[in-house]
């Protein structure tokens, strides 16, 4: 009882700090409360490593925003602040298997969570990095060359900040104790990170603004004219590519645990 009452406090403190300085939309700090305080409740060394990822993600996320607005806000679906949806399809399933763990003692339980984390951490790092760092992203696929922020396109530098994120959680989770399995969260985040990227290029909804001849992923552009879908699986926005990416993260990290 007493530290889900400090869980409830501390999520709810860096909730309101991460909302007043527009890093959450008011969803998505309440989103962050039921996720903090589930992890503090499994224990603070789950409660470090999701604040490791939130403010590292946060940080990056805002470095140099304008830059990052000018070159891809007209095609990502969202921007720097995170609403509901995004809080719990990067961080839902981590919460969830933390406290599955704390609860049954579970090594698979403690490498799903951590690997979910350390996924939605390479995903977060590689789109930034990749972002700030400019150059030509190719499509994972097919490698022709795509629009910056196009879901499914990567770089060069964009794959080693995947690889760098994954390295941060599973460090970060060993050093506090409460990773099983280093190497499995790792090879979680890189394998989760992976999928968001091919499912992005495949089965991500793909929509087209006929006034300025531009790929995007908003449903209404930037220009305030509606966009139409013209590939993909209608429906499968960001918010679902980012659910399986963590959904693929747990799983490989669990399983090499068994």
């Amino acid at each position: 009882m007493d530290r889900a009452l400090a869980g409830l406090l501390l999520a709810g403190a860096l909730g309101f700090v991460a909302w007043t300085v527009r890093a959450l939309s008011p969803g998505g700090a309440l989103a962050a409360l039921v996720v903090g305080t589930a992890a503090v409740i499994a224990g603070w060394g789950w409660a470090i490593v999701l604040i490791a990822f939130f403010v590292t993600s946060s940080v990056l996320s805002r470095f140099k925003g304008s830059a990052r607005e000018a070159r891809i806000g007209g095609i990502v679906e969202k921007g720097d602040e995170r609403d509901a949806a995004q809080v719990l399809a990067n961080g839902g399933i981590f919460a969830a298997a933390a406290l599955l763990a704390a609860t049954t003692g579970e090594a698979s339980l403690a490498a799903a969570a951590l690997g979910a984390l350390a996924a939605a951490t390479s995903d977060t790092w590689a789109t930034e990095v990749g972002t700030l760092a400019g150059g030509l992203p190719r499509s994972i696929v097919s490698l022709k060359p795509l629009p910056a922020g196009t879901s499914g396109g990567v770089t060069v530098p964009g794959t080693l900040a995947s690889i760098v994120g994954a390295s941060f959680i599973s460090s970060v989770a060993y050093l506090t104790g409460i990773g099983p399995a280093p190497v499995a969260v790792f090879l979680g985040g890189v394998s989760g990170s992976l999928a968001d990227s091919l499912v992005g290029a495949t089965v991500q909804e793909r929509r087209w603004c006929d006034r300025c001849s531009e790929a995007t992923e908003r449903r209404i552009h930037t220009c305030g004219i509606a966009t139409r879908i013209v590939g993909g699986v209608p429906g499968t926005r960001n918010d679902v590519v980012n659910v399986v990416c963590t959904l693929v993260g747990a799983t490989v990290a669990a399983v090499l645990t068994l």
